[in-house]
C-alpha cells in the first residue's frame, strides 16, 4: 500500500494556521523518523542553530522580530531536508506571544540590502569600502566561501568581512559580481546586514589599480 509523506515544509505551514496571530516566536521539536539523519539534519538547519537534546531529536526556534530566522526562512531550511529525503514529525512545543499584537517584519535578504545600499549613494560614486555582518559566528565560513570573488577580510573576531567595491575600474569587485555572491549567501538562508562604510566619487586613477584605502593607519 503506498502511503503519502506529509513533507517538514506542509507541517511547518499546518502549525504556522494554528498559531496565534499575535504569535512573537516558535519553537519547535523535530522528531526524525531515523535516528542516524540527526547529524545531516542538524548541518542542513544550521543556520537556526538547532539544539539536540537526544539522538533523533533537534529543537530549533522561527520568530518574526529577527531573534530567530523567520517563518520562511524556516520553510526554507525544512525544504533542504524534504529534498534529501530526511523525514520525520514536526511539533510546536511553545509559542510566547507579544504583548500587543504586530504585524510580521520582512526579512531583507542581503542582496536586496546590497541594493538598497548602493540606492543611497550619487550616481557618480566610482569606488566602495563595504561590510557584511552575519548574524552568526556559524555562517562566516560558508559566506567566506560563497564570497570568495569579493575578497573578503574578516574584521576581527567579529562575525563579518569587509569588502572593495569598483563600479567601472580598478581594484574592487564588480557591484554585478557582489550582488551574485550575496545571492548565494541568501539562498543558503545565511542572514544579516550590509552596509557601505566609505564611497568615493568620479575617481580617476593613474598608473594605479585604484584609490588607496587609509583606515586607523592600516591600508586596506
Amino acid at each position: 500500500m503506498y502511503v503519502l509523506r506529509v513533507t517538514l515544509v506542509q507541517q511547518w505551514r499546518e502549525l504556522q494556521a494554528d498559531l496565534p496571530p499575535d504569535w512573537a516566536t516558535a519553537q519547535l521539536r523535530l522528531a526524525l523518523a531515523d535516528a542516524e539523519t540527526t547529524g545531516r539534519a542538524a548541518s542542513l538547519l544550521g543556520p537556526a542553530q538547532p539544539v539536540r537534546p537526544q539522538s533523533g531529536v533537534l529543537r530549533f526556534a522561527a520568530a518574526r522580530g529577527g531573534a530567530a530566522p523567520g517563518p520562511e526562512a524556516v520553510a526554507r531550511l525544512l525544504e533542504r531536508l524534504d529534498r534529501e529525503g530526511v523525514g520525520g514529525t514536526l511539533e510546536l512545543v511553545g509559542s510566547p506571544r507579544t504583548a500587543v499584537a504586530v504585524a510580521p517584519v520582512p526579512e531583507a535578504p542581503l542582496a536586496e540590502a546590497w541594493s538598497a545600499e548602493l540606492a543611497k549613494l550619487p550616481a557618480d560614486w566610482s569606488d566602495l569600502y563595504g561590510e557584511v555582518e552575519l548574524l552568526s559566528t556559524d555562517y562566516f565560513e560558508r559566506a567566506s566561501v560563497l564570497c570568495t570573488p569579493m575578497n573578503p577580510r574578516r574584521d576581527g573576531r567579529r562575525a563579518a568581512f569587509r569588502f572593495r567595491c569598483a563600479r567601472r575600474f580598478g581594484y574592487g569587485t564588480s557591484p554585478e559580481m557582489v550582488r551574485r555572491c550575496l545571492e548565494r549567501c541568501d539562498a543558503e538562508s545565511l542572514r544579516g546586514s550590509v552596509t557601505v562604510l566609505r564611497a568615493l566619487s568620479d575617481t580617476h586613477p593613474v598608473a594605479t589599480q585604484g584609490p588607496v584605502w587609509l583606515l586607523d593607519g592600516r591600508t586596506v
